[in-house]
C-alpha cells in the first residue's frame, strides 16, 4: 500500500466515514482497509483527532503552519551562517576575496558590516582599507556581469566566444575562473512533473444522458482593482447546462472543492455519477479522490492540454469572461462574489441557451423533470 500524507481535514473526513461504517456493523480491519490505512494508524487517528471539530482542526492546522514557518526561518538563517563559517574560509584566502564576500553579505542579506566581517573572518580595518592597485581584470569582470545579465541562459563558453569576437585577448580558462569568482552561472531548468488522475471513463466518449449524470469542474482567475488574485470554481451539470456553483475566493484548494461539491449534493439530494475535470493539482488531490470513493462517484479526467474534452464548462467560463469579468472591475472579494452570483442567477433563469432550444437551463431542467418523472426516483 503506497504511503501518503493526510491533511487534518482529510483525517477528520475519513474518521467520519469510519464511524458510519462501524455503525453499520463493519469490522475495524475492514474499515481500515477501506480507508487505505493500517489499523495502528486508524487507532492513532482516533486518539488524536477523534474528538476534534472542524474549527479545532482549522486552528490546529494554523498552529502547525505557523510552527513550521518559524522553524524554517530559523533553519534558513542558521544554514546561511554555518555555510559561510565552515566553507568560505578555505576558499577566501586573500583580503580582496574576503572584502568582496563582506560586500555581498551586506547587499544581499542586509547584515551590518560588523556582522559580515565576523562571519567572513575579516578585520574591519582591512575591510575599510582601499588598496592603491586596482584589479587588472576589473573591466573584464564588469563585461562578464553585463553579459550574464543580458543573456541569463548563456554560459561562460559562449561568453568567451563573444569576447574573442569583440576583440578581447583572453583564453577560455581565465573566463571560466572569473565567471565562477563572480558567482555567474546558468540556472538549471526544472522539469515539471506531469500529474494526471485515474479515470473511470474516457472523457472523449462520455456523454451526459440525464441530470446529475455528469458534473463538469473547472477554474478560472481574475483580480481585484488592488491586484489581488481571485479564483473561481465552476461546477456545471452537462445535461441541463445549469451552473450548480460558482465559488469565488482568493484561494480554493482541494478541501474547499470537496466542501463545495458536498453542499451541491446536499441541496440536490443526490451525487453525480461522474465528474469531468482536468488534471489540476486540486482535482487530482487525495481529498477529491476520497470524496469520489465515499460517494460512489466515478471520474473522467481529460487528456493533458485538451480543454476541448471538457467543452461545456469551458464554454460557460468563456461566457462569464466575456459578459462579466472582462467588463467589470472588482474593488473587493465581496463585490466579486455578489456580481458573480447575480450573473449565475441570470444565466440559469434568464439567458436563453441555443443548445437547449432557446430555453434557459432552469426551464429545460423543469421541462425534462415533468416529462421523465420515473427517472428522477
Amino acid at each position: 500500500m503506497a504511503r501518503r500524507r493526510h491533511t487534518p481535514e482529510q483525517i477528520v473526513r475519513k474518521l467520519r466515514e469510519a464511524d458510519r461504517l462501524l455503525g453499520e456493523g463493519a469490522e475495524i480491519a475492514d474499515v481500515a482497509r477501506r480507508l487505505e490505512v493500517s489499523e495502528a494508524t486508524f487507532h492513532r487517528w482516533r486518539n488524536q483527532y477523534g474528538g476534534l471539530k472542524a474549527d479545532d482542526v482549522k486552528r490546529l492546522k494554523e498552529l502547525e503552519a505557523e510552527n513550521a514557518r518559524l522553524k524554517r526561518i530559523v533553519a534558513d538563517k542558521e544554514l546561511e551562517i554555518d555555510a559561510l563559517r565552515e566553507n568560505q574560509p578555505g576558499k577566501m584566502v586573500s583580503p580582496p576575496q574576503r572584502r568582496r564576500a563582506v560586500r555581498l553579505l551586506c547587499e544581499r542579506l542586509g547584515v551590518s558590516q560588523r556582522r559580515a566581517c565576523e562571519i567572513v573572518g575579516q578585520h574591519r580595518s582591512t575591510q575599510r582599507y582601499e588598496p592603491a592597485e586596482q584589479d587588472p581584470d576589473r573591466d573584464l569582470r564588469a563585461e562578464l556581469r553585463d553579459f550574464a545579465e543580458n543573456r541569463p541562459r548563456w554560459g561562460y563558453r559562449r561568453a568567451h566566444a563573444v569576447l574573442v569576437r569583440d576583440g578581447w585577448a583572453v583564453n577560455r580558462k581565465k573566463v571560466q575562473r572569473l565567471w565562477r569568482e563572480e558567482g555567474l552561472r546558468v540556472p538549471p531548468k526544472r522539469r515539471k512533473r506531469q500529474r494526471t488522475g485515474d479515470s473511470d471513463a474516457d472523457a472523449g466518449l462520455l456523454k451526459a444522458e440525464h441530470p446529475d449524470h455528469v458534473w463538469a469542474l473547472d477554474y478560472q482567475f481574475d483580480a481585484t482593482a488592488a491586484g489581488r488574485r481571485i479564483k473561481i470554481l465552476h461546477v456545471l451539470d452537462e445535461f441541463t447546462r445549469e451552473s450548480l456553483a460558482d465559488l469565488v475566493d482568493h484561494s480554493i484548494d482541494a478541501d474547499a472543492t470537496v466542501a463545495c461539491l458536498d453542499k451541491i449534493a446536499s441541496a440536490r439530494g443526490r451525487h453525480p455519477e461522474f465528474i469531468r475535470c482536468d488534471n489540476g493539482p486540486e482535482l487530482t488531490a487525495a481529498a477529491l479522490r476520497d470524496w469520489c470513493e465515499f460517494t460512489s462517484t466515478k471520474t473522467s479526467y481529460i487528456d493533458p492540454g485538451s480543454p476541448w474534452q471538457n467543452p461545456w464548462v469551458e464554454s460557460y467560463g468563456a461566457r462569464m469572461r466575456d459578459e462579466l469579468l472582462a467588463i467589470e472591475q472588482f474593488d473587493s472579494l465581496l463585490e466579486a462574489q455578489v456580481l458573480v452570483a447575480d450573473w449565475q442567477t441570470d444565466y440559469n433563469t434568464y439567458r436563453p441557451h441555443s443548445a437547449l432550444g432557446m430555453l434557459t437551463p432552469a426551464e429545460y431542467a423543469d421541462q425534462w423533470a415533468k416529462n421523465n418523472p420515473k427517472k428522477l426516483s
